[in-house]
C-alpha cells in the first residue's frame, strides 16, 4: 500500500555539486544544478487569499520559493532584488502571474540607506495595503580570517542583513492591520557559527533577537513576528562568495541528513507562519537545518 512517505535523505539531490563560482550577487539561472525553488509540485489551499506581500531577495533562493508559494496560496506579491538580478526576478514574476496573482518588481540596493523605506512605500502604492512582509535579503561573503575581513564588507553585510530590517519595519508597520505578519530569515549560523562567516553569522544572531523582541512590541497591535533559521540551502549565496569554491561540492553534507536543503523545502514553513493557521505563533524561531539543533 502506498503510504505517501518521502525519504528525506533522497527526496532532493544528495550527490555532490560541481565546483563552481559566480561574481556577486550571482544568478540562480546560471547555477548547476539550479535550485529546486519554483514550487512546481506545490498545490495551494487559498491560505493567503486577499493578502499583499513584500518579499526581499525574492528573485532567487528561499525568497523566490516563498514568493511563488505565497502566490499559489492567493497573495499578490512584490519582490525586491538587486538590479543585477533582474533576469531571475522576471522569471519569478512570470510564475507569480501564472498562479493568477499580481507581481510587482522592485529593484533596490539595500546597502543604501533609504532604499528599504522606498521599497515598502512602492509596494503599498501598488497594492493599497500590506499584510505580509518577508525580510529575507542577505549578503554572505566568506573570509578566511579576521585579518582578511574588510570593514567595508562588514558594513555592507550589516546594512543589508539587519539594519535594513529596522528601516523596513518602521516604514511597514503603520500600514499593517491586525492579522498582518512579519517574517525574517535568520540562520543556523546565528546559533552555530562558522569562523569563515564571522560577519554574516553575527547579523543572523542579531536577526533572531530582533524578531523575538519585535514580536513582543507588536503583539498588542495584532501583528505576529516570527523567524526561520535555515541550515545549508542550495542558493546563489553559496556560489557567489558565501562558500570557498572548493567547499561547494560537499556543501550540506556535514548535516545529519547528508545533503543540502532546497528552497522548496523552506517555503511551506513561511506559508504556515504567514497564514491564519499560525494565529497563536509569534516570537518564535523555526529551524530547518537538516539536523543541526538551534539553541536560543
Amino acid at each position: 500500500m502506498d503510504n505517501n512517505l518521502s525519504n528525506p535523505l533522497t527526496r532532493y539531490r544528495n550527490e555532490e555539486f560541481s565546483e563552481q563560482s559566480q561574481d556577486y550577487p550571482g544568478l540562480q539561472s546560471k547555477m548547476d544544478p539550479k535550485p529546486d525553488g519554483d514550487m512546481a509540485d506545490y498545490e495551494g489551499h487559498e491560505l493567503l487569499i486577499g493578502r499583499h506581500a513584500l518579499v526581499t531577495g525574492g528573485d532567487s533562493g528561499i525568497g523566490r520559493a516563498v514568493a511563488i508559494g505565497f502566490a499559489k496560496e492567493g497573495a499578490d506579491v512584490a519582490i525586491s532584488f538587486l538590479p543585477d538580478e533582474e533576469e531571475d526576478a522576471k522569471e519569478v514574476a512570470e510564475l507569480i502571474e501564472k498562479a493568477g496573482r499580481k507581481a510587482v518588481l522592485l529593484p533596490a540596493d539595500l546597502r543604501k540607506r533609504g532604499e528599504a523605506e522606498r521599497v515598502v512605500n512602492d509596494a503599498v502604492k501598488e497594492f493599497g495595503s500590506l499584510e505580509l512582509l518577508v525580510m529575507n535579503a542577505a549578503i554572505q561573503q566568506h573570509s578566511d580570517s579576521l585579518e582578511e575581513l574588510s570593514l567595508d564588507s562588514v558594513h555592507d553585510t550589516f546594512e543589508v542583513n539587519i539594519i535594513s530590517m529596522f528601516e523596513m519595519t518602521k516604514a511597514a508597520v503603520p500600514h499593517m492591520k491586525p492579522g498582518s505578519v512579519i517574517l525574517t530569515s535568520t540562520s543556523v549560523q546565528g546559533f552555530r557559527p562558522t569562523p569563515i562567516l564571522l560577519d554574516y553569522a553575527s547579523t543572523k544572531a542579531a536577526i533572531a533577537n530582533f524578531s523575538i523582541n519585535l514580536a513582543q512590541e507588536l503583539a498588542s497591535k495584532g501583528i505576529r513576528v516570527n523567524s526561520v533559521a535555515p541550515g545549508p540551502i542550495w542558493t546563489p549565496l553559496q556560489v557567489c562568495g558565501g562558500q570557498p569554491k572548493s567547499g561547494v561540492p560537499s556543501f550540506g553534507h556535514e548535516e545529519p541528513l547528508d545533503r543540502a536543503g532546497q528552497p522548496d523545502e523552506l517555503a511551506p514553513i513561511y506559508i504556515f507562519l504567514a497564514s491564519n493557521l499560525a494565529s497563536y505563533v509569534t516570537g518564535q524561531v523555526y529551524g530547518a537545518t537538516g539536523g543541526q539543533g538551534i539553541n536560543l
